[in-house]
């Protein structure tokens, strides 16, 4: 009989060690105690375990235990549907060699907040850069009915299955509020208040990054040769698809209402390309998940002085970039943008106003996906003009009750055929339904430009006090402004 020496019994006790550790079910770092699940939906549960493990799903909601088995790869998955109790639910997860519990469960709405850096700013600011407002939301932040999810900054080179840095589902704190994204507490926090039912945010952003890095390869390839085996990931924000492989892919399928979006100040010299890229990033996101065009609501990126004031071409001007988000509203269905030209900081590419930004993201949301009618998200756009004079008319939609202007209509500029912009003057004319424009410069006007600079606070607004964006009535590749 062949002896077994100590060695080998030491190699066996290993192996099987090994695999039972992998025998043991294991799920993504989004599915936690303490989660909010969609309400009222159909919602996935998934994870890993050994190929073929049997599980049984037992969810104090249901009637019936869930028993599935894992395919050939070691993955699995089940659907179950949620209610719309407000009662804290339990999963518990069983197999051969696992048995674990998730508690303190809820069902309510659950939001996706990402983007750049205006999105990430904390409660507590950047820095010498502050959040109006921050002590008193930290406060009273308290609230075991919002719940917070935080992906950490990680890009890889390829699509990952689970989130390698995260801070997990957290009811909301003074603790844990004051380095979540501003905006998307702030959000969060009013809608909770407001629908009485339990919210759930989910956060990931990287300041400083192109909407490149946010897209799917198999998107992205279709504009732009990729490689990127070689880049260096420790700037990431940077790396085409690299965001999109590890802070979004993982998150695929937890189920979603919708999606905040911030992000554009890294794109400012690339409208164009911007106006093909965002709405492509949105529509791969909506087909990967599969539930739907569920809403996506972003801003419309603050005035800022970036480099000077003076220039009228796109390299300088983040007109051109504001003027590709407002397009996008025709590209992307079921979505809804912030407009901020009155609440942009001349001297901080991060304004501080971040209350102000959540409560229109909100309006849209109440609005348009919670059929909140009486609730106004919309300001005044333009659609059309008419030469008049000597002077241009220009009509405006979503102005039900009229324009207004607080402090007088400026910012407006006017040309004739020679394309130079001078400073016009500017009235609401008509039971408040135009806005009439003229210069003695300007004998025979041709087009007008409005709030068509790096840097301006706007000045038009309707009366829910909602800003119009920066447009202009010409498509010229080429203008100049009037020397001063």
């Amino acid at each position: 009989m062949k002896r077994v020496t100590p060695i080998s019994v030491v190699v066996i006790f290993f192996l099987l060690s090994v695999k039972l550790l992998f025998a043991e079910v294991k799920l993504p770092a989004i599915l936690s105690s303490n989660m909010v699940l969609q309400r009222n939906a159909t919602v996935t549960l998934w994870g890993w375990s050994d190929a073929r493990e049997k599980i049984t799903i037992t969810a104090s909601w249901l009637d019936k235990s869930v028993k599935i088995q894992e395919d050939s790869s070691g993955h699995w998955s089940t659907k179950v549907k949620t209610t719309n109790s407000k009662d804290a639910q339990t999963i518990e997860i069983k197999s051969y060699h696992s048995d674990f519990t998730l508690t303190n469960v809820l069902f309510g709405e659950v939001w996706l907040c990402s983007g750049q850096s205006n999105m990430q700013m904390p409660i507590i600011g950047f820095g010498d850069q502050p959040v109006y407002g921050s002590v008193n939301a930290i406060a009273k932040s308290g609230n075991p009915n919002l719940r917070l999810f935080t992906v950490g900054r990680v890009g890889t080179r390829s699509p990952i299955d689970d989130i390698e840095k995260f801070t997990a589902w957290e009811q909301s704190s003074p603790e844990n509020v004051k380095d979540f994204s501003a905006i998307a507490y702030f959000f969060g926090k009013q809608l909770q208040e407001i629908l009485n039912v339990p919210v759930g945010i989910i956060h990931s952003s990287w300041a400083g990054s192109s909407v490149e890095p946010w897209i799917s390869k198999e998107v992205l390839s279709g504009y732009q040769e990729i490689n990127i085996e070689k880049v260096n990931l420790q700037s990431a924000n940077h790396v085409q698809t690299a965001l999109f492989n590890a802070m979004i892919n993982p998150l695929i399928p937890y189920t979603i209402r919708g999606v905040l979006w911030y992000q554009g100040e890294s794109n400012r010299n690339q409208s164009e390309e911007y106006k093909k890229l965002f709405p492509a990033m949105v529509k791969d996101r909506r087909t990967r998940w599969g539930i739907g065009d569920f809403p996506f609501y972003y801003v419309q990126i603050a005035p800022y002085l970036y480099g000077g004031n003076d220039a009228f071409h796109e390299v300088s001007n983040s007109s051109f970039i504001l003027e590709a988000q407002l397009q996008c509203l025709d590209l992307i269905p079921n979505s809804g943008m912030v407009v901020t030209m009155d609440i942009g900081d001349e001297y901080s590419i991060h304004p501080p106003k971040k209350k102000e930004v959540a409560e229109r993201l909100l309006y849209n949301a109440l609005n348009k996906t919670y059929g909140i009618n009486a609730i106004d998200c919309l300001g005044p756009e333009y659609i059309s003009h008419e030469v008049k004079e000597d002077g241009i008319l220009l009509k405006f939609d979503n102005a039900e009750n009229g324009l207004c202007a607080y402090d007088g209509v400026k910012g407006f500029e006017i040309a004739g055929e020679d394309k130079i912009f001078y400073p016009a003057e500017a009235h609401i004319k008509f039971r408040a339904e135009v806005v009439l424009v003229k210069s003695n410069k300007v004998s025979k006007p041709v087009a007008v430009r409005y709030a068509w600079r790096n840097y301006i606070t706007g000045t038009l607004f309707d009366t829910s006090m909602l800003p119009a964006s920066s447009f202009r009535t010409d498509d010229w590749d080429f203008a100049t402004r009037a020397e001063k």
